[in-house]
């Protein structure tokens, strides 16, 4: 039995109990909480609905639809952690993309409300939100654009915007700032795309790499707080890769396609896992981003198609996290029933996920004085996180807590063990007795928690018991 489990058995007693079980020249104790092997609901990682939230009914079929993105938002009050959809993994993560006609029907004059209903349905929801603008799909620019200078791609085979020339960047340029200083730092906002040209945003149209560096550089200087997302295969991914801040999203994961069609060989045509992904991300210069910011993984179709075509699910996942992605996007559309398993088993791997595995704290300790610590965690996922939550301990003596900043810094954690040793400072106000110590990862301002250990032992208030200390 770890010192922990003891000591909660015990809550209550005195402080000769409790210590007991350790010698009378002891000064440390380890501490050895248990493994979760469930689900959490971690933020800025893991599976993602689309056009929907926490709770929304899936796309029928292996149907979906993004063609204008949602524009009105079902109203939701009650507690998030009781969403489920049976056919979906839990999510803290909204996916939402909208065409620029949409979002800015006429020149200057934006549907803000639109935004703000998605990121007040995703709070609702418990969820943070991905966000892009499309500049258009097919044939559905502003109308205004056209009527205001714009000008086609004469190379186009459908009337497509020449991005190099002049009025693309302008209204472009003006549409991105807007929205950059309205929304930038907004807390529920997951991550924006640098979606900067071509259909969906996605390819880049025919920019080229001047233009595309204008556009992402627009991005950068309007986006200082939240996160910004380059599209894999593109320049501007390319130009982006010099900034570690800058993480990157692809199209198309698990595309095995094997159709020939008369061309080739059965099984030796061209399909994004074998012949994009690699290609990209080693020209895009983007194979170490991971380390410093986060990987998107959107679906081919959706997981229903992949099993209809018999795709090898195993080693797609399996890819995924060699691209050490923290977020997977699949549309919304059901997960087979007989690949359940496997798809929830990755999800937890996905992003960050971290497991304390020994905590070595002193047995007593003197209010005011410095107390040396050491921490061993595992992360069990694929990448770090992204942001800065501090790493914190709380002391608990009766209705009273004290919270005490750790200087290791979660961020750090990277894929594998993680150890660390340092020291804190023991609280002036506590009091002579025995305090009950607990860990969390928590918000760097308000000191409540935000990130779940993997571990077993939580009450509900989101900091993980530990132990208890002595106060002489």
């Amino acid at each position: 039995m770890t010192t922990a489990e003891v000591t909660r058995s015990k809550a209550g007693s005195h402080t000769e109990s409790w210590r007991a079980q350790f010698h009378k020249d002891e000064t440390i104790q380890r501490v050895r909480p248990k493994e979760f092997k469930g689900y959490l609901p971690n933020p800025h990682r893991g599976t993602t609905t689309f056009q929907r939230f926490n709770g929304d009914e899936l796309y029928p079929g292996l149907h979906w639809d993004d063609s204008k993105g949602p524009l009105e938002f079902a109203p939701f009050n009650g507690d998030p952690l009781t969403l489920h959809n049976p056919r979906y993994p839990d999510t803290t993560l909204s996916y939402c993309r909208w065409l620029w006609s949409v979002i800015e029907p006429k020149k200057g004059e934006y549907r803000w409300d639109v935004i703000d209903g998605a990121l007040n349905a995703a709070r609702a929801r418990g969820q943070t939100l991905q966000l892009r603008v499309q500049p258009y799909i097919n044939d559905d620019m502003p109308a205004w654009f056209w009527s205001m200078g714009g000008k086609t791609d004469p190379k186009a085979s459908r009337r497509e915007p020449d991005h190099n020339h002049p009025s693309y960047l302008k209204h472009w340029g003006e549409f991105l700032r807007a929205f950059a200083k309205r929304y930038d730092g907004h807390p529920v906002l997951e991550s924006f795309d640098i979606a900067y040209g071509g259909a969906c945003g996605e390819c880049g149209g025919n920019t080229n790499r001047a233009t595309a560096k204008k556009l992402v550089d627009v991005c950068m200087k309007g986006f200082k707080k939240t996160p910004l997302i380059s599209m894999l295969g593109t320049f501007g991914c390319e130009y982006a890769s010099k900034f570690t801040q800058i993480g990157w999203r692809a199209d198309c994961h698990g595309d095995m396609r094997v159709e020939g069609r008369g061309y080739v060989p059965e099984g030796l045509c061209w399909n994004h896992m074998f012949d994009a992904y690699p290609k990209e991300v080693f020209e895009n210069g983007v194979s170490e981003t991971w380390k410093t910011a986060p990987v998107t993984l959107e679906t081919c179709w959706t997981v229903g198609y992949w099993e209809n075509k018999g795709w090898d699910i195993d080693w797609i996942l399996e890819q995924g996290l060699k691209y050490h992605a923290s977020v997977f996007m699949p549309k919304s559309s059901y997960m087979p029933e007989k690949w359940r398993e496997r798809l929830d088993a990755w999800d937890r791997r996905l992003g960050y996920r971290f497991a304390l595995r020994q905590m070595i704290l002193p047995l007593e300790a003197k209010p005011g004085t410095r107390a040396k610590y050491t921490l061993f965690v595992e992360n069990l996922g694929c990448a770090p996180i992204y942001r800065d939550y501090p790493l914190a301990l709380r002391f608990t003596q009766g209705t009273s807590s004290e919270i005490v900043k750790l200087p290791t810094a979660p961020r750090s954690w990277m894929p594998e063990n993680n150890y660390a040793t340092g020291s804190f400072a023991i609280p002036k106000k506590l009091k002579r007795g025995t305090a009950a110590v607990s860990i969390g990862i928590v918000d760097g301002k308000t000191l409540a928690p935000r990130v779940l250990f993997a571990n077993e032992g939580y009450k509900g208030d989101g900091w993980l018991p530990l132990t208890f200390m002595d106060v002489v």
